[in-house]
């Protein structure tokens, strides 16, 4: 068979350890694989290139992906449906193996009920894709957001501040809270639970009252605040652009800084913003997610020798386990509040 294999979303570190699974397992296997450039918006426009054991040489620590990705959208594009299926045909290519999150592998679940032979490896930072209990990156953007809290530690210390640091998580918490735990914050905000300034306030200026003269505040991006500037339709995501991208997501940043400023204003406390940002998913893969990444793209070639399309790889416990694609995009994974409970107690 010949194997189209593509990266969608935003980049993460552990997308070229997938590609390079897929293809050594698939020229093992006697199938020829075939990159599609920049995501959707290749097979859009016949944008490919030759995948072969020289292509996936030495790419294993890599961060990125050697394809390049988009946000595109099929569905946005007028006629885009017919002009993918039309030009897999031209290209003689059989399946599709789409590497992405919750967008990419929404248009894989649109395009298989189409007809397209399609399977999926998930991706996302945020750990959020359901029907899988891990996606590789998010163990990488953890370690990352880590690192960064344990620095600002020493330095909100030495000038007894208050450091926010904001951390990815559009809807769900999972990095805020890993991070947060991991670096000992003192308080971590999540969009999962409504946010009280008045209660955040409140537990710094106990803290300070302490003997304590610093505070660490973790924040994911999504948090939800009310104020009078910045925000979307709903009056509660803090903005860094109204722009919106092919599936109608509006680009969030900046609420670090906003609350930042209402801690400083309440308490009193000096107060600085520090927003971690792309540093999160670019760079190399950590150990964890080189060898999940390695494990999904086996995964996906296995589900393409046995046709299972419409199907993707899935982590539940130790296991690669088959998941639908209708499964994953059907619902995001946010954050267990029972974790955030645990978290909470170390909170002050």
């Amino acid at each position: 068979m010949k194997i189209g294999v593509l990266t969608g979303g935003g980049d993460c570190p552990g997308l070229n350890a997938v590609i390079r699974a897929v293809v050594r397992k698939a020229l093992l296997l006697g199938h020829e694989c075939i990159g599609i450039k920049e995501g959707w918006r290749g097979l859009l426009e016949k944008n490919f290139v030759k995948l072969d054991l020289d292509s996936v040489s030495g790419i294993l620590h890599r961060g990125g992906t050697i394809l390049g990705t988009s946000r595109t959208n099929v569905y946005k594009v007028e006629n885009g449906e017919k002009i993918v299926k039309e030009n897999i045909k031209e290209a003689n290519i059989d399946c599709i193996c789409a590497i992405g999150g919750e967008d990419t592998l929404g248009v894989a679940a649109k395009l298989f009920k189409a007809g397209v032979n399609i399977v999926g490896v998930p991706k996302t930072i945020d750990n959020d894709l359901n029907a899988t209990d891990y996606t590789f990156g998010f163990d990488t953007a953890v370690n990352i957001a880590t690192e960064a809290i344990d620095r600002l530690h020493t330095t909100a210390e030495s000038h007894n501040r208050v450091i926010v640091v904001e951390v990815m998580g559009r809807h769900a918490g999972w990095i805020a809270v890993h991070a947060g735990m991991a670096g000992g914050a003192d308080i971590i905000l999540v969009p999962e639970k409504p946010v009280n300034l008045e209660e955040v306030c409140d537990i710094l200026t106990k803290r300070h009252s302490r003997g304590k003269s610093f505070s660490i505040v973790v924040v994911s991006e999504g948090v939800k605040l009310q104020t009078e500037e910045q925000t979307d339709k709903d009056g509660s995501f803090v903005l860094s652009s109204m722009q919106k991208d092919a599936f109608g997501h509006v680009r969030l940043g900046g609420v670090g800084n906003i609350l930042a400023e209402e801690i400083e204003k309440r308490t009193g406390f000096e107060t600085r913003a520090t927003v971690l940002g792309h540093i999160q998913r670019g760079g190399s893969p950590t150990a964890f997610d080189r060898v999940l990444a390695t494990r999904f793209g086996v995964f996906a070639v296995e589900l393409i020798e046995k046709r299972r399309f419409g199907y993707m790889a899935a982590l539940r416990g130790n296991e690669i386990v088959e998941a639908s694609l209708d499964d994953a995009v059907g619902k995001l994974k946010t954050l267990d509040l029972r974790l955030y409970d645990v978290a909470a107690t170390f909170f002050g």
